[in-house]
């Protein structure tokens, strides 16, 4: 047994990867000459990970993985029909592969052929070209045969060829995304910055590491501290004000000084440690500094993974000050586990009714922000998606299930460019949508809809345009 995987899986951040079908062909056809019998395709039908279960740091929803099948159970063509030709041709020929081991022969430098006879005649053989570069002209049993590059012609009597791994002959219809007549009428939300003057706060005079107080109950932790400010600062009066910085495992920090919005960081996957350092709008008296961290999935690979922090665990220091740069890593620190958000369950029905929302004046491009519309489901059994192009970072719910994290305001960096489906595949090979969202779609199974009145939730936390959300059809 062998498996072959069709691509790689997909990271906020990176691009999307694509391995050409004539390749996997190519591959499955080399294995199955070699006396191979049976193969395991990773993936053959793409999936999705929904809520916050993607599998692994940075993983974004969709595990499509450039599959035969996607992840909305339509045929990726022309990968899908290809293989489909090539698994008829392999059981034509079954009965010739299974009555013997192959006779090999040299037909040129980089060209061989296998055939495979049994004891009533049968004859089956396989013609290939290991030249990554070069088609060529081969002669096989008094017959004269072209050979592309880097491919494998498939003859289930030995003289006529049936299929060749690298001609693509049945491509299939193009999918598409159609939107769906109408958009969402929304209603905004901004959610509360707590302070670390609230009473349920717990406290300690140190950092803490992020998963073991949230226990992955949520993505996002709270850090608050005080500062206070005396009257005489030199920046009150000449307005160079102090530097924060913030060092922090990771994954996402963003960073409120009394309320306000002043910036975020973001790692990847290689390297999630960030450090935001920014100049800070500080007054006198006592200011408050609220940091809410993010994680984006779980480690799941390395060495020692289970090991591996998350969170703000500093140093945290302020710089700029009449006595130089003060420490803050030591200070008396609040924590909230989770959004208040999620405390009521603003993703559900029942639990969007605890707070007022506003549709008069629908709040665009403000950070911490949620977002709710309901939606009738569309007639027919397309499957469906919502486009998340134009909104940051965040999450989404469908009547109260998670669809998944959104982040397209990561755009993907790659190496993209021209896709040569010939030579030895590799993960820095055909990437694809660089300079674009990792993803943007995100699938909708119509199981989880009901007729009329829908709800979808948005917490968003860079700051997104709702208005430009559309339900998309996948369609022929």
């Amino acid at each position: 047994m062998v498996g072959f995987c069709c691509c790689r899986y997909t990271k906020f951040g990176g691009p999307v990867h694509r391995r050409p079908v004539e390749d996997i062909a190519f591959s499955v056809a080399r294995f199955i000459q070699n006396n191979g019998s049976f193969v395991n395709y990773y993936m053959y039908h793409g999936g999705t990970n929904f809520g916050r279960e993607a599998a692994g740091l940075f993983i974004t929803t969709s595990y499509d993985y450039d599959a035969p099948l996607d992840e909305y159970g339509l045929p990726n063509e022309p990968k899908y029909g290809h293989l489909r030709d090539l698994h008829k041709i392999i059981k034509l020929v079954e009965p010739a592969l299974v009555s013997s081991y192959p006779t090999v022969t040299r037909l040129g430098k980089n060209q061989e052929a296998y055939v495979f006879r049994s004891k009533s005649g049968l004859c089956a053989s396989f013609l290939s070209n290991y030249d990554p570069k070069n088609s060529v002209k081969v002669a096989f049993q008094n017959h004269q045969y072209d050979l592309l590059p880097w491919s494998i012609s498939i003859l289930p009597d030995c003289k006529n060829v049936a299929y060749n791994t690298a001609k693509v002959i049945s491509k299939g219809p193009q999918i598409k995304m159609t939107p769906v007549v109408g958009g969402f009428s929304w209603q905004s939300y901004i959610e509360e910055t707590p302070t670390s003057s609230e009473s349920e706060m717990t406290t300690a005079k140190h950092l803490w590491e992020q998963l073991n107080v949230t226990r992955d109950s949520s993505d996002y932790l709270w850090y608050m501290t005080e500062v206070k400010i005396a009257s005489n600062e030199g920046f009150l009066k000449n307005g160079k004000y102090p530097t924060l910085t913030v060092c922090s495992a990771g994954h996402v920090l963003h960073v409120f000084v009394n309320g306000q919005f002043s910036g975020t960081v973001y790692g990847e996957l290689s390297n999630p440690n960030v450090t935001y350092t920014g100049n800070v709008k500080l007054a006198a008296g006592i200011n408050k500094i609220s940091l809410l961290s993010v994680a984006v999935g779980l480690p799941n690979v390395g060495t020692h993974y289970e090991r591996w922090n998350a969170g703000v665990l500093g140093p945290v220091t302020l710089s700029g000050l009449n006595k130089g740069t003060r420490d803050l890593t030591k200070h008396k620190w609040s924590y909230k586990v989770g959004l208040k958000g999620e405390l009521v369950s603003l993703n559900t029905i029942m639990g969007s009714s605890s707070v007022d929302w506003d549709a008069s004046s629908l709040a665009i491009k403000k950070p911490v922000t949620w977002y709710k519309a309901k939606f009738n489901e569309p007639k027919g059994n397309d499957p469906l998606a919502l486009d998340m192009s134009n909104m940051g970072k965040g999450q989404i719910w469908i009547n109260g299930k998670g669809l998944g994290r959104h982040w397209p305001a990561y755009t993907a960096r790659g190496s993209c460019g021209g896709c040569s489906y010939a030579g030895t595949y590799s993960e820095t090979k055909c990437q694809t949508n660089c300079g674009q969202p990792s993803q943007r779609w995100y699938h909708i199974p119509r199981s989880w809809l009901r007729p009329t009145g829908n709800l979808v939730v948005v917490f968003e936390e860079w700051g997104g345009d709702p208005t430009k959300i559309s339900l998309l059809r996948r369609t022929y």
